[in-house]
C-alpha cells in the first residue's frame, strides 16, 4: 500500500472525527435525560457505539480496582474498528476510578491495522477522576499509542497520578499517531511525563482547550524528543509539529510545561500560567529550575522553530522559575499582549531573568508586542560583539523593573548590540510609566523608515546568512538625523 502523506491523512482524519463526534451526540440525545445508552448498542445509521465502563463493572469509589473494566472497554472499542474507522465512545460516569495496571485506559498495540477515531467522555472535570496507581512509577503509562490511532479525543475528566513518577501517555509514531484533542481535562499528582512523544514522523496536530495542568513534573507535561527507539537521526522528530493550547490554566508546583528537544510550531493563547514552587531536589539536567517553555537544542530542520504566546498572564513566583529558555538558532519567537508583572512588588523581582535566549546570526527572530515585563531578559551568543544583526525587538512594552539601557543583558554582564526598543515605557520610582529615555550605547534603536523608503528587514544572501537590509531610498537632507546607537525612537504624531 503506498504511503499516504501526513497532511493527506490529517485532512481525511479530521472529517472522520467530526462525523464521530456528531454521531456520538446523536447517541446521547436518543437516550433522553437521566438515562445512559446500553453497552455496545448502535443508535445511528453510522453505527456509533457507546460503551459505559460502569456496565462493565467499574465501581468508581476510589477503592476498588477498576483496571479490568477499562481494559475490557478498550478491547471492545478496538474490535469495533471497521475499514480503519473507529466509531466508539467510551463513557466514564461521575466517580473516582482506580486504575493500577499500565495501558488500561488505552493500549494502542491493537487493532493491528491503523484506526481513526476513538473518544473518551467523562461527566465533567473533577466529576470524573481517573486515579493511576501502578506498582512502580517511572516507565508506567496510563495510555500508549504505538502508531495505531489517529483522532483521539479526551473530554471532561481529571487524571491523577497516585504513584510518583508515573506518566500519562506514551505516543510513538512513524506516520499514523496524530490528531489528539483534550477538552476540559485536568492533570494532578506527580508525573514523569504528561505526554511523551517518540518515533520519527507525525505525532502532530494536538489541541488542548480549557484544560488545567496542575501537579508536578519530573520532566515535562508535553515532551517532544524521546528517542527510546534510537532512530538514526533524532532530527527526524522535527516532523512533530503543530500544538495548540487555548484558554488554559497552567498552574503547577514544579517541572517543565513544554520541553521540545525536537519538533515545534507551538501556539499558546489565553489563560493563567503559574509555577508555584521549586524542584525538591537539584538534578544534573535541570538543577532546581522549572520552565514553562524549554527548547534545549540549537540545530533543527527549517520551518519547525516557531513559538507564539498571546494574551497570557504569567506569575514569576521565585527566582528559579523561567518563562522561556531557548537554544534555538533560527525560527521565530513571539510574545503578544502578555504580562509577567503580577509579582513585581516582590523583593527578588528586579533580579529575575525569566526569559533567556541563545542567539546566532540567523536568530531566532524574537519579538515582544504590548507586553508588561519584569526583571531582565538574558541573551547569550558566541558571536563577536558588533557582528550580530538585530534579532530581538520590544515594541510598545512596559519595562517594569529597569530602563531599556539595563533591561537586556548578555550572559549576565554586557549590554548586547542585538536588541531594539520601540516606543517602550519605563516605570519611574513613584510607579508612574514614562517613555523610555535614550540609552547611551549598547542597545540599538529601530529607526523609522525614510520618506519613500522601506523599513530595515533581514534578508539572506546566497550563503543563507541573514544580513540587515538597506533602505530602498536614501534619507533626504531635509530629514531629521538618524538616532544615535542606543536611542529609543519615540512615536510621531499621526503615526
Amino acid at each position: 500500500m503506498p504511503r499516504v502523506s501526513r497532511r493527506h491523512v490529517l485532512r481525511g482524519g479530521a472529517s472522520v472525527l467530526a462525523a464521530t463526534a456528531l454521531a456520538g451526540h446523536s447517541a446521547y440525545a436518543a437516550t433522553g435525560p437521566g438515562g445512559g445508552p446500553g453497552l455496545g448498542r448502535s443508535f445511528t445509521g453510522a453505527k456509533t457505539f457507546v460503551i459505559d465502563v460502569a456496565e462493565l463493572g467499574a465501581v468508581g469509589d476510589g477503592q476498588a480496582d477498576d483496571s479490568g473494566a477499562f481494559e475490557q472497554a478498550y478491547r471492545l472499542a478496538a474490535e469495533r474498528v471497521l475499514r480503519g474507522v473507529g466509531r466508539t465512545v467510551i463513557q466514564i460516569p461521575a466517580g473516582e476510578f482506580l486504575i493500577t495496571r499500565p495501558y488500561a485506559l488505552l493500549n494502542g498495540v491493537a487493532p493491528t491495522q491503523p484506526a481513526n477515531g476513538l473518544r473518551f467522555a467523562g461527566a465533567g472535570k473533577r466529576m470524573t477522576t481517573l486515579v493511576f496507581r501502578p506498582a512502580t512509577g517511572p516507565g508506567s503509562y496510563l495510555c500508549r499509542n504505538e502508531n495505531i490511532w489517529a483522532n483521539l479525543s479526551f473530554e471532561r475528566m481529571q487524571f491523577r497520578s497516585a504513584t510518583p513518577g508515573a506518566s500519562f501517555f506514551s505516543s510513538y509514531s512513524t506516520g499514523q499517531a496524530q490528531d489528539y484533542r483534550f477538552s476540559e481535562c485536568e492533570w494532578m499528582g506527580e508525573w514523569e511525563f504528561g505526554l511523551a512523544l517518540d518515533g520519527t514522523d507525525t505525532n502532530s496536530e494536538m489541541l488542548w482547550e480549557a484544560c488545567r495542568v496542575g501537579g508536578r513534573y519530573r520532566r515535562a507535561f508535553l515532551y517532544s524528543g524521546v528517542t527510546g527507539r534510537k532512530q538514526a537521526d533524532p532530527n527526524d522528530q522535527d516532523q512533530f509539529l503543530n500544538y495548540w493550547f487555548n484558554d488554559m490554566k497552567v498552574e503547577y508546583e514544579w517541572g517543565n510545561f513544554l520541553e521540545f528537544p525536537y519538533g515545534g510550531s507551538i501556539t499558546c493563547r489565553g489563560g493563567s500560567y503559574i509555577i508555584g514552587g521549586t524542584r525538591p531536589q537539584s538534578t544534573e539536567e535541570y538543577g532546581t529550575t522549572s520552565t514553562f517553555f524549554r527548547f534545549p537544542v540549537a540545530q533543527h530542520h527549517d520551518s519547525v522553530q516557531r513559538f507564539h504566546a498571546q494574551d497570557i498572564r504569567f506569575e514569576v513566583r521565585n527566582p528559579d522559575a523561567r518563562i522561556i529558555d531557548s537554544m534555538w538558532r533560527s525560527g521565530t519567537i513571539h510574545f503578544s499582549d502578555c504580562d509577567d508583572t503580577g509579582l513585581a512588588f516582590k523583593s527578588y523581582s528586579a533580579d529575575v531573568r525569566a526569559h533567556r535566549y541563545a542567539v546566532g546570526p540567523r536568530g531566532p527572530l524574537i519579538r515582544y508586542d504590548s507586553c508588561q515585563l519584569v526583571g531582565r531578559h538574558e541573551y547569550r551568543t558566541t558571536e563577536k560583539q558588533g557582528s550580530m544583526p538585530t534579532v530581538a525587538r520590544y515594541d510598545m512594552c512596559l519595562l517594569r523593573s529597569h530602563p531599556a539601557s539595563e533591561f537586556a543583558v548578555l550572559e549576565g554582564t554586557d549590554q548586547p548590540d542585538l536588541v531594539s526598543f520601540v516606543d517602550c515605557l519605563e516605570v519611574a520610582a513613584d510607579g508612574t510609566p514614562v517613555e523610555s529615555a535614550p540609552s547611551a550605547g549598547g542597545t540599538s534603536a529601530e529607526s523609522a523608515p525614510p520618506a519613500g523608503g522601506t523599513s530595515a528587514d533581514s534578508t539572506a544572501p546566497a550563503d543563507g546568512t541573514p544580513t540587515e537590509a538597506a533602505s530602498a531610498a536614501p534619507v533626504s537632507p531635509a530629514s531629521p538625523p538618524p538616532p544615535v546607537v542606543g536611542e529609543t525612537v519615540p512615536s510621531t504624531a499621526g503615526g
